[in-house]
């Protein structure tokens, strides 16, 4: 079976991209289908290298039954060769990584991860909540619960899971 390799991108990978990340492992372990995926995240900066996720980004996904795991690390040109899939969380992560991309089948592969959830205009940003109080860590987590809902169903339809 092919393996689906994903990879959520954003500036600093602390808090939204391992948002996502948690997310859509959640999704797709609540699926079944851990199997077919590979999943990761990371960040078109190297600020935080090494970090565990923010611990408020740790709590609005415990509170909701998911864990965020892993550590910070930068996205490399050579990452476009590993994931099928990247998904940035906003325009400037976005256009960072289309500037990173070796080639077009390269940059086909980066989209906004708003862009898959249908209630959301085309273009909408996942907004960064480092500076802001908590609420700002559960309205990302319910983003990324739809978008990455609707990412994973795209996937299953696309790949006949």
């Amino acid at each position: 079976m092919a393996v689906t390799r994903v990879c959520f991108v954003c500036l600093g990978n602390i808090c939204r991209s391992p948002t996502a990340e948690g997310v859509f492992r959640h999704l797709v372990d609540e699926a079944g289908v851990s199997a077919a995926f590979e999943i990761d995240s990371a960040g078109t900066a190297a600020y935080h290298e090494g970090e565990p996720p923010d611990r408020r980004s740790t709590a609005a996904a415990a509170s909701r039954g998911v864990h965020l795991g892993g550590r910070a690390r930068q996205f490399r040109r050579e990452d476009f060769a590993r994931f099928d899939h990247v998904l940035a969380m906003d325009q400037q992560n976005r256009d960072a990584l289309q500037q990173l991309a070796p080639d077009a089948p390269s940059r086909a592969k980066v989209r906004l991860l708003r862009d898959l959830d249908p209630s959301s205009e085309p273009g909408s940003e996942v907004p960064d909540p480092y500076y802001g109080g908590p609420q700002g860590f559960d309205i990302v987590f319910d983003i990324c619960m739809a978008a990455c809902g609707r990412l994973l169903a795209e996937l299953q339809d696309t790949d006949g899971r």
